[in-house]
């Protein structure tokens, strides 16, 4: 890898830009291509959109000779807004298929050290948190304080970014009127339909287990998804 390119790719890590590098095996000049400006019209449009689905690099033939398709993606992180029971299984879920999550929540008697563990917990209110942290294209955000003010704010901030999921916890009818208070607060109706709302896939689950579940695979499902649309 030729030091301008290293510069290139260090520099996407830093700001969580995922980008696959092009690097022809029987020599000639190395290619970045970043996800978000990624043509549809590239020669190799569908192998490389393969690498950003899956996060891996590969060797494919092409009748100027191999080429090697690099994946360089920032880890996937879940915005956990509420530091509930279900945000507790939804922590450890999210680790087992290495997605870092986050702890959101500002009541401090629910978000402490002692109930979530070696994971990052910031015990401030949702706008103030995601913005500091920053919401990128490999960003979850789900809400599961149950509290309107808690979850309305994160929601406003996510519907703001282009983070790939965002979920809700809540029946049809709560969610019916969440999206009322949304747009009361002058965000556009057009961006409700990113909102998973109730949140998790419909396994019939139950317990905050069980719906911890349902969250992570639906996760899974829109970030496996979205490179490839």
């Amino acid at each position: 890898m030729r030091k301008e390119t290293l510069r290139d790719v260090l520099e996407a890590q830093q700001l969580r830009r995922a980008l696959v590098l092009i690097t022809p095996l029987g020599g000639g000049d190395e290619q970045i291509v970043h996800e978000e400006a990624l043509d549809k019209n590239h020669v190799h449009a569908a192998p490389i959109k393969e690498c950003f689905r899956t996060g891996r690099s590969e060797i494919i033939e092409t009748g100027e000779g191999e080429i090697f398709l690099q994946a360089f993606l920032p880890a996937p992180r879940v915005m956990i807004i509420g530091a509930t029971h279900i945000g507790q299984v939804l922590v450890r879920l999210a680790r087992e298929i290495e997605i870092e999550p986050i702890i959101v929540d500002p009541r401090t008697a629910f978000a402490t050290e002692e109930r979530f563990r070696d994971v990052d917990v910031i015990a401030e209110w949702p706008g103030d948190a995601l913005k500091k942290i920053g919401l990128d294209r490999r960003c979850a955000v789900v809400c599961l304080a149950h509290v309107p003010d808690i979850d309305d704010e994160a929601l406003g901030a996510a519907l703001e970014s282009d983070c790939f999921y965002i979920g809700a916890l809540g029946s049809s009818r709560s969610h019916a009127k969440r999206l009322e208070r949304l747009q009361e607060k002058g965000h556009a109706e057009t961006g409700f339909g990113r909102i998973h709302g109730p949140v998790g896939l419909d396994i019939g689950s139950v317990s905050p287990a069980e719906i911890a579940l349902s969250i992570i695979a639906e996760i899974v499902q829109d970030l496996r998804s979205v490179a490839a649309e």
